[in-house]
This record gives structure tokens, C-alpha cells and sequence, in this order.
């Protein structure tokens, strides 16, 4: 099975270090819908793995937050494509949870929903978390410039793929022969 993990903010919509808090604050990045819906056309299942300590902050509700991706899904779909799921931890900072990345539990939750290991598959990312959990379970990570991406880069000091948005990793990853095959 073909599998691209995708962090939320900064990576499909733009960020903001206030959080994004209501479904009008939401607003894609451009081109990262087509980007996402080309994967699916070309055979990929499409997973989101994010932190939104905001629930426990009260900065929004789970209901704000089901908005959110209710509209991501929406502009997705109508872009022809569709995401197979999408994974949040809901938990502040300081609850040492096992879901909050760079913790490994929604990429536990994934694989056990996608019955596959997830080993090798594309984790795109801009965050020092999302780098360290992708490599902590077996996936390839990928920083996407956007959102944090630049000060994440500054703190990296080994070798990783680097693009300017999702939708030049989409395009990359569609022009070349993948490697991420699953049974």
C-alpha cells in the first residue's frame, strides 16, 4: 500500500504561533488541496497525524476542530480527492501522553487503521517533532519549508529531503519511481 503522512499546520494550511482556533482562521496553503488529491488520484492513502494541545489549552472546542477538518475534507474531496484519515492529540505539552509527537501513538493508531508498518512511508512535516517521530517509527521524514519548516532546518543537523511546499514534494514523489511500497 501507497502511504504519505501528513502533519496539519504549516504543512496543508497555513500556521499561526496563536494557534489556529475557528474553521474561518483555517486557510490552506496554496496548492496543498490539489497537491493532496493528486496523491490520491495516483494510488496513495493520505493520513494526517497533528498536535492540537489548543483543545487542552481552551484556546477551541472538539466541535471547532471537527469543523476544521470537516473542511479540509471537503476542499479535498472536491478536488477529487480524499484523505483516509486524520489523527490529533488533543493533549497539552506537559501530560506526557504517548500520542503527542515526537511520541509515536498516532503513528501507532495509523498502522493498526491501515493494517501496514509504515516503514519507509513519507512523513511530511515542518516541525522538530514531526522529524523525530517520523524517524522514531520507521517513516522518511520530510520537511516542507512552509509554516515552521525554516527555523526546523536551522536545528537539523543531518541529512533529509527539503521542499518548498507540499505541493513540490507531491511533485517530486510523483515524477519518480516510489519506494515506499506496502503489503
Amino acid at each position: 500500500m501507497l502511504i504519505v503522512i501528513l502533519d496539519r499546520d504549516g504543512v496543508i494550511n497555513f500556521d499561526s504561533d496563536n494557534y489556529i482556533r475557528a474553521i474561518d482562521e483555517w486557510r490552506p496553503i496554496p496548492g496543498s488541496i490539489e497537491a493532496i488529491a493528486r496523491l490520491f488520484k495516483a494510488g496513495y492513502s493520505i493520513y494526517v497525524a497533528t498536535n492540537q494541545s489548543g483543545l487542552a489549552r481552551g484556546f477551541f472546542s472538539l466541535e471547532d476542530l471537527h469543523m476544521m477538518h470537516e473542511k479540509l475534507e471537503s476542499l479535498v474531496y472536491a478536488a477529487g480527492g480524499e484523505i483516509s484519515g486524520i489523527y490529533f492529540c488533543p493533549h497539552h505539552p506537559d501530560d506526557h501522553c504517548d500520542c503527542r509527537k515526537p511520541n509515536v501513538g498516532l503513528l501507532q493508531r495509523i498502522s493498526q487503521q491501515s493494517n501496514d508498518s509504515l516503514q519507509g512511508c513519507p512523513f511530511v512535516g515542518d516541525s522538530l517533532s514531526d522529524n523525530r517521530a517520523a524517524k522514531a517509527y520507521g517513516c522518511k521524514p520530510v520537511v516542507v519549508e512552509t509554516g515552521k519548516g525554516q527555523k526546523t532546518l536551522s536545528q537539523l543537523d543531518e541529512r533529509i529531503d527539503v521542499f518548498q511546499n507540499l505541493a513540490s514534494f507531491v511533485d517530486s514523489l510523483l515524477n519518480s519511481t516510489p519506494t515506499n511500497t506496502h503489503k
